[in-house]
C-alpha cells in the first residue's frame, strides 16, 4: 500500500541499503519490530457511559539502549503507524547519537470529544496496559500528537503508584514541577528552526525575509514559526485542522500564536477580522486570506515545512510542489514516489528524522538530569540541543557531499543505519 507508512519506512530503507556499510542479514533484521503490544482499555467516561479503546506500543530496536518515542492519541492509530513511528525513532536517536532505540505509542481516540477526565481514565488505563514494558532503562514515553506535559504527569503517577515510589525518568516531556527540562515543550520546533538556518547556510542563501509556508500549528509548527519568525524569516502561510491562513506579505505569528493558545483555530482567526500586533502602515495589520491545506502544500515559497501529519506530499500533489526546499517536522510526511520526484528535481529534502530530532534530544537531557537528581538552567538545555542536533546535519551534509549520494535522506539513513548495526554486530544473537 503506497499509504502504508511502516511500507513507506521499509522502501526508505531499502533505499539506502546500497550506499550502506550493513551485512544483509543484520539489514534484514532492522526491518523487524522486537515485538508491539495490542491493549484493551475499557475507560468510564465522565459521561457514565463505558467506552473500550484500543491502544499499542511498538519496541523496534534496543541494540543502541533503552528503547524511546512517544505517545499519541489520534483516530488514525493503528498497529502499522505506531510500528513505523518506532521504526523512524530507532534511526532518529541513531542519527543524532543518543544512546536509545526506537519505539512509539498511541491510542485510537478524538481527544476532542474527551474531557479532561476522561482523558487522565484513559492516559492511566492505557499507563497500566504497557506499564510491564516501560521503566526507565527500558522504554521511556514521551509525549507526542494531542499528549502533552500533563499527559506525562498522568503517566508517571500511574507507574508509581505501582513501584511505591516515584520514578521521575519513565517518562520525559513532565511538567517543571516534577522533573520536567526546560525547553523540552519547544524542543522539537526549536530544532527545525535551527536545522533550518543550517539548511540555508549550506545553499548559501540568506534566511533573513525567506518566505515559509508551516503545514500544521501544532506545539511543533507553532515553535518552529515562532522562531524563524524571530530569526528574520517570513512565515507567510500557517494552518491546521480547519483550514489555513496566507499572507505573501507575512502573518503576525505572536498574534496568531495567542489566539490558537487561547483555544482558537486558524480558520476564526481568518474569518474574524483580527487584527495583529503590528502598526499602521505596517503590511501585517492586513487580515490573512483563507486557503486549504491542499494550497498550502504548492505555495511558490522558499521552504515549506510539512508539521501535521504523515503522508502529506504523495505522488498525487508533487508535481504542484513549488517550494525550494522541504524541512520535514512531521514524520513520514514524504512518500517515497514524491521524495524520488523531489530528487529528479533537485529540492533539497531534509529528512524528518533529522529535522524534529529537537524533541528527543531534550528528552536524553531530561532523562538525564532525572537520573543524576541534578536540573541544568535553559541556556544549557539549548545549547547541547543546538550541538547534538548541528553536528548530525554537519555528519548528515558530509555524507552526502562525500560519498556521492542522490539525497540528504539516503545520507542520513546510511549513518543512522551503520551505526545501529553496528550495535548489533558488537551485541550479535543471543543465544
Amino acid at each position: 500500500m503506497a499509504d502504508d507508512p511502516f511500507e513507506n519506512m521499509l522502501a526508505q530503507m531499502d533505499r539506502a541499503e546500497e550506499y550502506a556499510d550493513v551485512d544483509h542479514g543484520v539489514f534484514e533484521r532492522l526491518k523487524h519490530p522486537e515485538r508491539t503490544l495490542k491493549v484493551t482499555l475499557p475507560v468510564e467516561l465522565e459521561s457514565g457511559e463505558v467506552e473500550v479503546f484500543e491502544g499499542y506500543r511498538c519496541q523496534f530496536d534496543s541494540a543502541r539502549g533503552p528503547f524511546k518515542g512517544g505517545v499519541r492519541f489520534h483516530p488514525s492509530v493503528s498497529q502499522r503507524e505506531v510500528e513505523a513511528l518506532a521504526g523512524w525513532m530507532t534511526w532518529k536517536t541513531a542519527l543524532v547519537d543518543l544512546p536509545y532505540g526506537g519505539a512509539k505509542g498511541g491510542v485510537i481516540c478524538e481527544p476532542k470529544e474527551l474531557t479532561d477526565r476522561d482523558l487522565e481514565r484513559l492516559t492511566r488505563r492505557y499507563t497500566e496496559g504497557i506499564r510491564r514494558m516501560i521503566g526507565p532503562e527500558v522504554d521511556v514515553p514521551a509525549p507526542d500528537m494531542n499528549t502533552n506535559p500533563q499527559t506525562m504527569a498522568w503517566m508517571m503517577d500511574t507507574y508509581s503508584m505501582y513501584e511505591g515510589y516515584s520514578v521521575p525518568q519513565v517518562v520525559t516531556g513532565k511538567p517543571l514541577e516534577i522533573g520536567g527540562t526546560p525547553g523540552r515543550v519547544e524542543a522539537t520546533g526549536r530544532g527545525v528552526s535551527l536545522v533550518t538556518e543550517r539548511l540555508f547556510e549550506y545553499l548559501d542563501r540568506d534566511l533573513t525575509d525567506a518566505t515559509v509556508a508551516i503545514q500544521g500549528f501544532g506545539n511543533v509548527g507553532s515553535n518552529a514559526a515562532r522562531l524563524l519568525d524571530e530569526s528574520g524569516a517570513n512565515v507567510v502561510a500557517t494552518s491546521d485542522v480547519s483550514g489555513a491562513a496566507y499572507d505573501p506579505d507575512g502573518l503576525d505569528v505572536a498574534a496568531l500564536g495567542a489566539h490558537v493558545d487561547a483555544g482558537g483555530l486558524i480558520e476564526e482567526y481568518v474569518a474574524g477580522d483580527l487584527r495583529g500586533s503590528a502598526g499602521e502602515g505596517d503590511s501585517r495589520w492586513d487580515d490573512p486570506d483563507a486557503i486549504t491545506n491542499a494550497e498550502l502544500l504548492t505555495l511558490d515559497v522558499d521552504v515549506l515545512i510539512p508539521a501535521a501529519v504523515e503522508g502529506v506530499i504523495t505522488a498525487d500533489n508533487v508535481d504542484d510542489l513549488r517550494a525550494s526546499a522541504i524541512v520535514e517536522a512531521a514524520n513520514g510526511p514524504t512518500t517515497v514516489a514524491a521524495d524520488k520526484a523531489l530528487t529528479e528535481r533537485d529540492i533539497q529534502v531534509v529528512p524528518d528524522i533529522l529535522a524534529n530530532a529537537g524533541g528527543v534530544i531534550v528528552s536524553y537531557l531530561e532523562w538525564v538530569q532525572n537520573a543524576q537528581e541534578f536540573s541544568w538552567p535553559l541556556e544549557t538545555v539549548n545549547a547541547e540541543l543546538e550541538r547534538r542536533i548541528g553536528t548530525a546535519f554537519d555528519e548528515t551534509i558530509e555524507q552526502y557531499d562525500t560519498e556521492g549520494l542522490p539525497d540528504l535522506r539516503t545520507a542520513a539513513y546510511t549513518l543512522a543505519l551503520e551505526r545501529t548495526a553496528k550495535a548489533h554486530e558488537y551485541r550479535g544473537l543471543f543465544p
